[in-house]
């Protein structure tokens, strides 16, 4: 078991603390910041679940000096009683009740109890039950991740088992649950495969694992391999994967809809592993190149989540999946390669290989697939990451309705973008002697990398509704915190589930 077992219990804290039943391993009671120079004050329940716990609250928020930010807990001292079947009391800090403070609220409960049975804690009840009840199942879903530990034999301590929900109408809460946890779990499998090592993870893998996902969930999946990628013409794949002993594949996987929305193919970036090439990467920037395919294991997670939670939209995943390796057979600075549809581009750095990838990918959903709109999301620029640092992803797109939708399901699902301009003044740096363009700079002292390579993919998407998530700041956590994870962190499902939600 991955995540915990999360159901609303009907009732009030006092009426599931007097009704006896399976013992309460943690008693999560929350918080709210209190008005002008007030500290802490109690949550829903917490008052009266103290009184029937004979717990000195007052003396409590005295001696402890408890913190109501969102997803900061205290440990209460208590005794276990036999009256009341609860071995561990916590103040939980509710901050402001949002969402955002919601899912941290959960995340922290759940990092922090790991091994435990059964958690039990409270919601805001009324209106907002279910969005409450969804909030709080993402953050326990999301807390209770940790990156995979393929090589080593010790396991770490299970999540909570069972995370009971007091508060709110129980039909609300049940949906919001499963909704929260639809979408968490969705992250999840984006994680799993980015931090998957590489050792595994071959494009094969990945593309095995999509149609284990189209089996599971009625997707169709189409896996095109070297030979067919080489009979239709994908010459930017093919170049990038052309010196690695597994070759590469373009993987596609349809969901249908469930009726009245428009067609959006998500694109995603599939570098099963990165060394640069013959440009060579420094080695410490190696080190987490088995993530530079999160890209294609967010469109994947997506496109599944879409089918369990029935999204009006058709959605199209497209992963172009290669690995970037050194060899006789590696493409080279200087070489012109031909992309999907014609295009010929002049290579000068073969670890600006991500947009050689995508532009077929592009390509061939313009020409191919009539979409309404295109997205595409990948592990990209340095610059991007330099410029937003790991807070915010980049956003590129013509659209301004497009950047808006995107940026606002950002701001809801707490996967932030920040809209960097598309500035076509910068398009010239791109001319080539040799080609019809270049995927870099052909001259000196230009910079704006993270927007070059935004409009080097523009020049494949057409005329259509397009954007481009530069993830590479966003895609990777370096620490347990929040929300997040050491590694992958799937940053992207979350926001495109909810933007793809709200299409029309």
């Amino acid at each position: 078991m991955r995540s915990p077992r999360i159901r609303p219990l009907p009732g009030t804290l006092t009426q599931a603390l007097s009704a006896g039943g399976p013992r309460i391993d943690v008693l999560a009671l929350p918080l709210v910041p209190g008005g002008g120079t007030s500290g802490p004050q109690p949550g829903e329940g917490t008052a009266e679940a103290c009184e029937l716990l004979a717990i000195d609250l007052d003396q409590v928020l005295a001696l402890e000096a408890p913190r109501a930010g969102a997803g900061e807990t205290t440990r209460v001292p208590w005794s276990p009683s036999g009256a009341h079947l609860v071995d561990r009391v916590v103040l939980v800090g509710a901050g402001d009740g949002s969402v955002a403070s919601q899912r941290l609220v959960g995340a922290a409960l759940a990092r922090a109890h790991r091994g435990r049975d059964r958690l039990v804690t409270t919601i805001s009840s009324g209106q907002q039950a279910r969005t409450a009840a969804r909030s709080l199942a993402e953050g326990l879903v999301l807390g209770s991740y940790l990156t995979l530990r393929t090589g080593v034999r010790t396991a770490p301590p299970p999540p909570v088992k069972r995370v009971d929900l007091v508060g709110g109408e129980p039909t609300a809460v049940t949906e919001g649950v499963a909704h929260g946890v639809a979408v968490a779990e969705a992250t999840v499998l984006a994680r799993d495969l980015a931090n998957t090592p590489s050792s595994v993870k071959g494009p094969a893998w990945v593309a095995a694992r999509a149609r284990r996902v189209g089996v599971e969930t009625g997707l169709a999946v189409r896996v095109r391999d070297h030979r067919e990628l080489a009979a239709e013409g994908f010459g930017g794949i093919l170049a990038v994967g052309a010196a690695a002993a597994r070759p590469p594949r373009l993987v596609e996987v349809s969901y249908a809809g469930a009726g009245g929305g428009p067609h959006v193919v998500l694109v995603g970036k599939g570098i099963t592993f990165d060394t640069g090439g013959i440009s060579l990467k420094k080695t410490e920037s190696m080190v987490s190149m088995k993530t530079d395919m999160s890209g294609a294991a967010v469109v994947l997670a997506t496109v599944r989540a879409c089918a369990l939670l029935g999204v009006r939209a058709r959605v199209t995943a497209l992963m172009p999946l290669a690995e970037n390796a050194i060899g006789a057979s590696a493409y080279r600075p200087g070489d012109v390669i031909t992309q999907y549809g014609g295009r010929t581009v002049e290579v000068r750095n073969t670890d600006a290989e991500g947009r050689l990838v995508l532009a077929d990918a592009l390509a061939y959903a313009d020409a191919t697939l009539d979409p309404d709109v295109v997205v595409d999301v990948a592990t990209l620029t340095g610059a991007a990451s330099m410029a937003l640092g790991r807070g915010h992803a980049a956003l590129f797109t013509p659209d301004d309705a497009l950047a808006a939708d995107l940026a606002g399901a950002g701001e809801r699902s707490g996967e932030r973008l920040w809209r960097l301009p598309l500035v076509q003044d910068y398009r010239g740096a791109l001319d080539s002697d040799h080609a019809d363009l270049c995927h870099i700079a052909t001259v000196p002292g230009v910079g704006a990398g993270a927007i070059l390579a935004a409009l080097f993919l523009q020049e494949f998407a057409g005329s259509r509704r397009w954007a481009h998530l530069d993830v590479a700041g966003t895609a990777r956590s370096d620490k347990d915190a929040g929300l997040l994870s050491k590694g992958g962190t799937g940053f992207g499902v979350r926001l495109l589930l909810d933007w793809l939600q709200a299409l029309a």
